[in-house]
């Protein structure tokens, strides 16, 4: 933790806005903080929060459109009203910056050296020799394998993580004053995230710099923070220390936040806690605290005041914007009671799975992708095992979940399952028709009771057709009439907990958690038996998200549904999911109950993933044991020989010769840990991590 010393960054009552078609966006309506050496404030807060736009400011690369008010001051010297060169000067030097994407943030046509050595030339006098010297040095701090090689590559040579590693070299190279840090590991798998945050904080240490960092995550939040501001609406509602913030909230946005993120040590399968309705527009804001329309404790005087960001009497250091943040936390307005978390309805799920049918049945599933080389005439030089023997069972009424890295294989898995194949190596079964086997007819009778749900809701929805025609889209597909048709969209609006009247409506003009409703309402119109679900909710924000988890919930009791759910956050898995398959390179690894492999992961590459993902929890995020795992996923066109998970796993450096021999030569089959629970691996034992 950092102590109380001269700020190095102070912002003063920042105003930003932006023209727009409709009118002034008020994006950032006065913000104000101080940040000293060596301490990282989080500013965090969901989409269209303007905590991004902050950022963006204080780096001076803003549109030429947009209006700044206020103050920033780094170092005492202001910021405000530099023009481009001067802040060119400051920005890689005195403030360096580490953005959510890494390949869109380097120049794919140099290499990682050359851009290096560019950054530190610009900033410092130094020759070829030198800048290379410490391109190696700063390449070799954050961890990327093998820099005299590395130095030479291009971006597109480096995975995601390596690539974020480069730009956090590249933001520390001239030891600058701020490193901020938006969205770092947005983009980034759960065990690479686990290896940036780590590299971040020696950065920090060895620079001695301050990090704004600008997140939505609040676990990672809570493992990185000495402070936090959250944003609503363009303005912060709370701030304080990151435990005042996390265990002493009092305001009700940030109360709400906190109650709708799923936990990994939650203990089960729970409903989540839903913020109901959506952030106002930033056009239009109506009068009073924006919060109101969400708030479950609103009064009169929030509709037409806007609160103040205010100390909390009774909480050093704590100020919140709320016309009751003094009540909150006495009497009747206890932070449980605020956001209520609903009751999971009875599932069909709690009786033997045996004794209830089976919806899909995967066999030895294998699909391998040939490696051509040569423009005119291709020739095969390798093999992308991308799916590699995979075989597993679900059962009406169940959600069955897929997890692991991106590369894994489980996108390649849902598109062999979605395509119903013909010639593939192994067996999927639908509906105990096995897909081999099936003409024509028979196919479209079966992708009736197969439906999908996509991860992006407005790349999967037509806009140019009102939401009524997406509906009846696939119900004319397969013969229905014009009155069935009218009679089952409003069914199907309802069913998602949407009006009728929004069949009239065009998909822009439904807020993210909205569409993926329509998304859900569509899979919904066959009446299907499974419903392949490929990551639902990461595109939505957290309070939105919750709500959605929850209605998945619901319709599979309410219509007896099967859910194939794919999803790389573990968190969301552990509240949806009754069945886990954990997969790693083509393979799957762990494989039983939710409980089982949550409350006891035997494959190190379970613990491994489980013990990267972030609690929203100071204290337990601080005391936590991280397995990092070293490296990355390797190429599946590279499999390594016996078991494939030998090159990263953490269990296989402190195993004795012959041991680490057998690791080398034999693939490991699944042994039986449980009654529901398997794990591919030699050494298999449980851990809890969580």
């Amino acid at each position: 933790m950092s102590t109380p010393t001269t700020p190095v960054l102070e912002v003063r009552d920042l105003r930003v806005s932006f023209p727009s078609e409709s009118g002034r966006v008020r994006a950032v309506r006065g913000i104000e903080f101080a940040l000293s050496p060596g301490e990282t404030l989080a500013i965090v807060g969901e989409s269209g929060s303007g905590k991004s736009v902050t950022a963006t400011s204080i780096l001076g690369l803003l549109p030429d459109g947009a209006e700044v008010n206020g103050s920033i001051k780094l170092a005492g010297r202001e910021l405000l009203g530099l023009n481009d060169a001067q802040m060119s000067k400051i920005r890689g030097k005195d403030i360096g910056m580490v953005f959510q994407d890494p390949l869109s943030a380097l120049t794919p046509v140099f290499s990682i050296g050359t851009q290096l050595i560019e950054a530190l030339q610009i900033h410092q006098d130094l020759s070829k020799q030198a800048a290379r010297a410490r391109a190696l040095e700063l390449l070799d701090l954050v961890g990327i394998p093998d820099p005299q090689r590395r130095i030479d590559g291009f971006p597109h040579e480096f995975s995601g993580g390596m690539r974020q590693r480069a730009v956090i070299a590249m933001a520390i190279a001239n030891d600058p004053k701020v490193i901020i840090a938006d969205e770092p590991t947005t983009a980034l798998d759960v065990t690479i995230q686990a290896q940036v945050l780590e590299v971040l904080k020696k950065a920090q240490e060895v620079t001695g710099a301050a990090i704004l960092m600008i997140t939505h995550d609040l676990g990672v939040v809570a493992g990185m923070a000495d402070r936090v501001t959250v944003m609503y609406a363009g303005k912060p509602v709370e701030s304080g220390t990151a435990d005042e913030v996390f265990y002493q909230p009092h305001m009700p946005y940030t109360i709400g936040l906190l109650s709708a993120v799923p936990r990994l040590d939650d203990g089960g399968r729970k409903a989540l806690t839903p913020v109901e309705g959506n952030p106002p527009s930033m056009v239009n804001l109506p009068k009073g605290c924006p919060f109101a329309a969400r708030c479950p404790i609103a009064v009169d005087v929030c509709t037409t005041v806007e609160p103040p960001l205010a100390p909390v009497p009774g909480v050093p250091g704590l100020k919140s914007a709320c016309h009751r943040a003094a009540e909150i936390g006495t009497g009747a307005v206890t932070r449980a009671n605020m956001f209520p978390t609903p009751e999971l309805p009875e599932l069909a799920v709690q009786s033997d799975r045996a004794t209830r049918t089976e919806v899909l049945r995967v066999d030895n599933l294998t699909k391998h992708f040939p490696l051509l080389k040569g423009q005119v005439f291709k020739r095969q030089v390798g093999t992308v095992r991308a799916v590699d023997g995979l075989t597993f069972d679900i059962r009406e009424g169940e959600t069955f979940a897929l997890v692991g890295e991106s590369g894994c294989g489980k996108t390649t898995t849902l598109l062999e399952i979605l395509e119903l194949p013909t010639k593939q190596v192994g067996s999927v079964t639908v509906l105990g028709k096995e897909t081999k086997s099936l003409n024509g007819r028979s196919r479209r009778e079966i992708r009736r009771d197969l439906q999908v749900v996509f991860q992006d809701p407005m790349a999967s929805l037509d806009s140019r057709m009102p939401v009524g025609d997406v509906l009846a889209e696939p119900l004319k597909t397969h013969g229905w009439s014009k009155d069935r048709i009218q009679a089952r969209i409003p069914e199907l609006l309802s069913l998602v907990g949407l009006l009728p009247e929004h069949a009239e409506r065009y998909p822009t003009e439904f807020s993210g958690g909205q569409r993926q409703r329509i998304g859900i309402a569509r899979a919904l119109a066959l009446d299907p038996k499974l419903i392949v679900l490929d990551e639902p909710v990461s595109a939505l924000d957290v309070s939105i998200q919750a709500g959605v988890i929850n209605l998945l919930d619901e319709l599979k009791a309410k219509l007896s549904l099967s859910y194939l759910f794919v999803a790389h956050d573990l968190s969301v898995i552990r509240h949806i999911a009754d069945r886990v398959a954990v997969m790693y390179l083509g393979r799957i690894v762990e494989l039983g109950s939710a409980e089982a492999v949550f409350d006891a992961p035997s494959h190190p590459y379970t613990q491994a993933l489980l013990s990267a993902v972030p609690l929203p929890d100071p204290h337990k995020e601080r005391e936590r044991r991280r397995i990092l795992l070293t490296g990355d996923l390797p190429s599946p066109a590279d499999v390594p020989s016996g078991c494939r998970f030998r090159t990263r796993c953490p269990k296989f450096l402190g195993l004795s010769e012959g041991e680490a021999e057998r690791c080398r030569t034999e693939d490991p089959a699944s042994q039986v840990m449980s009654a529901d629970h398997t794990a591919a691996c030699h050494y298999a034992a449980a851990l809890e991590v969580v």
